[in-house]
């Protein structure tokens, strides 16, 4: 019986270590690949690693273009924007994609987007495309939506917040 419980310890040892050897192995290079460098060159040095990850989902591919497009390279930031867009896109990403153009302040692109994501029962997403409306300058498109979301539900608080926000010219909470 001894015997059994000694092998048992021993595999369970051997077990972890190889799994403690193998996750130290494959962690990330963490602050090491940023520390002594530039501003730029440290956010650059981060976003490719970021990028080098595997298993990226559209999500991370969105976050890694966000930082592209918003930062200057717009170019690389598209092009990884229409690496989700050409692949079965679902209405997240749409609407991830839109809050990006409408960040960089390309409404004709944003709105084209955030149309796509519009669905008729969903009064959160009615507000919040009809609050970006109201924001950039379409005031009459963006209170139809605003009716829509406020006619599903009323008594919803964060309707009343962020229809505040958007007239006042807020970004979004």
């Amino acid at each position: 019986m001894r015997t059994l419980a000694v092998s048992i310890l021993a595999a369970a040892s051997l077990s972890a270590g190889i799994g403690i050897g193998y996750a130290a192995k494959v962690k990330g290079p963490g602050m090491a690949l940023m520390t002594g460098k530039s501003a730029k060159e440290a956010g650059l040095a981060a976003l490719q690693y970021a990028e080098s990850m595997p298993k990226l989902g559209s999500w991370e591919l969105i976050g890694i273009a966000r930082v592209y497009y918003l930062s200057g390279d717009k170019a690389k930031g598209q092009a990884l924007l229409d690496q989700v867009l050409t692949h079965k896109p679902e209405s997240s990403d749409y609407h991830r994609i839109a809050r990006l153009y409408a960040e960089a302040g390309e409404q004709a692109k944003a709105e084209e987007l955030f149309l796509k994501t519009l669905d008729a029962d969903d009064d959160s997403g009615q507000l919040e495309i009809g609050a970006w409306l109201i924001r950039s300058g379409q005031r009459e498109k963006g209170e139809a939506l605003l009716a829509k979301a406020f006619a599903n539900n009323p008594d919803e608080f964060w309707h009343y917040v962020h229809s505040a926000e958007a007239y006042l010219g807020l970004a979004p909470n």
